[in-house]
């Protein structure tokens, strides 16, 4: 009987402070999943030592995968890992981040519920990375139903499992490098019904280095999708 199989993609930047503990944490998952399941670690042009650290691991680790790109930013980085994944013909793909803020744990849960897939994404009920994120979650939502007429419980969570043959489909919509892919495929998964449930999950403070992000790089980037989303309306 085949194994279903799972690639676990993760953007790396500027990392080198928790991409071991991450890596130790998350491996043990695809391992007891087996077959040819994957972890998947993109660095996305890093200025320090985290792709020296990916590719230590990757001698101790026959499932771990390090991937070193030009830097283009989170979104454009998870797009890569996507379509790596389902080039490869992974069974299923998850999403989540290298910060050390999401728990492996609470993975299995999405795991059992995987022939319901679809999407099935982390809601983070309660979160412990600031105010601010909050804010900014909150001013999203209203901000996509405005423009898409499709209510997004958290469209942007860093911790999802989709059917992989049904995520390369929504992967034509997506134009590349686009920076807030993860929020424009919950959209699509939400507008076409594909199936989106959202499981309650832990969401922690970054675990060690600094957030690339600031409020001045949020507003920025805010603006930018505003004028990205209108203009892709129509496409999805």
């Amino acid at each position: 009987m085949k194994h279903d199989s799972l690639y676990i993609i993760m953007p790396a930047y500027n990392e080198e402070k928790n991409i071991g503990a991450v890596i130790e944490q998350w491996y043990p998952v695809v391992e007891k999943i087996g077959g040819d399941s994957r972890l998947v670690v993109l660095n996305d042009g890093s200025k320090d030592g985290t792709y020296e650290k990916i590719r230590k691991y990757q001698e101790k680790y026959d499932r771990l995968i390090g991937i070193d790109k030009p830097n283009e930013g989170h979104g454009g980085t998870i797009l890569k890992g996507y379509h790596y994944a389902v080039d490869a013909g992974a069974d299923y793909v998850f999403q989540t981040d290298t910060d050390g803020q999401t728990l492996p744990e609470e993975f299995w849960q999405f795991w059992e519920k995987r022939k319901e897939c679809g999407l099935l994404i982390g809601y983070r009920k309660k979160r412990e990375d600031g105010i601010s994120r909050l804010f900014v979650t909150r001013v999203l939502r209203l901000v996509l139903f405005l423009i898409f007429k499709t209510w997004v419980k958290d469209a942007n969570t860093p911790y999802r499992l989709m059917n992989g043959k049904q995520l390369k489909k929504v992967l034509k919509r997506i134009p590349d490098g686009f920076f807030l892919s993860n929020v424009l495929m919950t959209v699509i998964y939400e507008k076409h019904h594909l199936h989106v449930e959202y499981i309650p999950i832990t969401f922690r403070p970054r675990q060690a280095g600094k957030n690339s992000i600031n409020m001045k790089r949020i507003i920025t980037i805010g603006k930018q999708a505003f004028h990205d989303f209108m203009r892709l309306r129509h496409r999805i």
